[in-house]
């Protein structure tokens, strides 16, 4: 299976946007991650980190964190903690050894991967559980879905079909022994925040006429909706595991 176009590289005139306005994770969406595990003794592998968010929250909770990722520019971005290593490898070929993390996960990036070959590589670097953490609009919230019709509106390519599709996948490879876990969540923001989320998300145009028609409609859309200066986006962490060992 081919990898989606630039999908290494098409983050990185979008680094500083991701990292100051997309969303962490919920505490409940990392318990799940953890269940049953000793969190504070697993080495993880957070692949495909970006500029380390998913990576940040981990390195508070576990022993170790290797955050794997390809983009420099992302890396570049990233914060420092004291027990979080960064490498310049794939999901495919993240350079790790065999078996030497407890825990390989991917937070927000699975859709990015050659599905098949980032599986069989999962599987080869962990010695306990694989795990997927993607989270998705909640479009039951007005807010939520009205924002929701803009971007597909402007979408340049079907980013959000395929994070579905790879949600499937990767429950599919696992097979029944894959767990599934929803936790609603919502993340608060102000107009800056809510353009940053447009800036960050790599399939809105960001620059010329369409990208000045696409912030149009937000601001809009922001103040129909805003409440003291601010919005709540609305969303739902999914969680999947695989247990690679009976427990």
């Amino acid at each position: 299976m081919a990898l989606p176009s630039n999908s290494t590289t098409r983050f990185s005139d979008r680094s500083d946007a991701y990292a100051r306005h997309r969303p962490s994770y919920p505490d409940a969406a990392l318990d799940a991650l953890f269940a049953g595990l000793k969190a504070s003794r697993l080495v993880v592998a957070d692949v495909g980190a970006g500029t380390g968010i998913s990576s940040r929250q981990l390195a508070q909770l576990v022993r170790r964190v290797v955050a794997v990722e390809p983009n420099a520019v992302m890396r570049d971005r990233a914060e420092p903690a004291d027990n979080l290593e960064w490498r310049d490898g794939t999901a495919e070929r993240t350079g790790l050894a065999e078996k030497s993390v407890d825990v390989a996960a991917a937070f927000q990036a699975f859709h990015w991967f050659d599905p098949e070959l980032a599986f069989q590589e999962f599987r080869r670097i962990s010695r306990l559980r694989l795990g997927m953490v993607q989270y998705e609009r909640d479009e039951s919230d007005p807010f939520s879905a009205a924002y929701g019709e803009i971007v597909r509106r402007h979408a340049t390519d079907d980013t959000e079909g395929l994070r579905a599709r790879m949600l499937h996948t990767f429950a599919r490879m696992g097979g029944a022994d894959t767990r599934r876990r929803d936790v609603p969540f919502g993340q608060t923001l102000d107009l800056e925040g809510v353009l940053g989320r447009v800036d960050s998300s790599s399939y809105l145009p960001k620059t010329g006429e369409l990208g000045e028609a696409l912030r149009g409609e937000v601001r809009d859309l922001f103040a129909t909706f805003q409440h003291g200066g601010i919005v709540t986006m609305a969303m739902t962490a999914h969680v999947l595991t695989l247990d690679l060992v009976e427990r």
